[in-house]
């Protein structure tokens, strides 16, 4: 489980805040997004869960122990991050940017191959079609596809997705959508995704967790948020005809 406690960042000494105030828990095999428009804090959030950046105030517990008084290296082996950026290395292979992590961990070369195999076909690239690929043979769907399997590559308990399919066309995107969904349901993994796409949230997440000038302005199930929202901002921001959310009624 995640614990947020109190957090809040600042950049400029106090005078604004990109996070405030934040108290929030993600539990355990859920997935949670993190709902809202670019700069309310929802990215600054996961960059200080990893230890990217870190808080002004307050605390992340980690399965109990404070994110801050783990080793940054030990802390980021445990938490999987996915970009929208994507960030494979050009001059590597597929299978090559998947190990690179068990690589620095000093895996056997037979280990690293096998556990690349496992990755790729988990996520629908084979390795002996895929594997000896350089980043740019394959569409951006694709790589998006191999920045998770190499996220996943030592197995960590949490995954964190911050607007990883937000440059992608709607088709990759949707069918990237459902991958998420089954490969949580395959691992069990504690995932965090951020996105600003308010029917992707309803789509992915067990609890949707709505920000807003770096305020938490509910959490709750996409019903809760829809049936009972509980300020002005999630009232205007759920405010969706029945038809377009119509395609979400199996999700509820």
């Amino acid at each position: 489980m995640i614990k947020i406690t109190n957090l809040s960042k600042s950049f400029d000494g106090g005078k604004t805040y990109s996070v405030k105030e934040l108290d929030l828990e993600v539990k355990k095999g859920e997935l949670l997004v993190l709902l809202g428009s670019s700069g309310c804090g929802k990215s600054t959030t996961m960059k200080m869960i990893n230890r990217l950046i870190e808080p002004t105030q307050g605390t992340i517990e980690i399965d109990g122990t404070i994110n801050t008084e783990l080793d940054k290296v030990e802390l980021r082996r445990n938490i999987g991050y996915v970009f929208q950026k994507i960030g494979l290395f050009p001059h590597m292979t597929i299978e090559e940017n998947v190990c690179i992590v068990p690589k620095m961990l000093k895996w056997s070369k037979e280990r690293m191959q096998e556990r690349a195999r496992e990755l790729l076909s988990l996520v629908e690239l084979p390795i002996e079609q895929y594997g000896n690929r350089l980043p740019q043979e394959l569409s951006g769907g694709q790589q998006q596809r191999v920045g998770v399997a190499r996220a996943l590559a030592v197995d960590p308990d949490y995954l964190l997705m911050d607007e990883p399919f937000g440059a992608l066309d709607a088709v990759t995107r949707d069918s990237l959508q459902k991958e998420v969904l089954q490969l949580k349901e395959e691992l069990g993994k504690t995932i965090i995704f951020v996105t600003h796409d308010l029917f992707e949230a309803l789509l992915l997440g067990d609890r949707i967790a709505v920000m807003d000038g770096g305020i938490l302005q509910q959490c709750g199930a996409p019903e809760e948020l829809l049936n009972t929202p509980k300020t002005n901002f999630v009232k205007e921001l759920f405010l969706r005809p029945a038809r377009q959310l119509s395609q979400f009624k199996e999700v509820f």
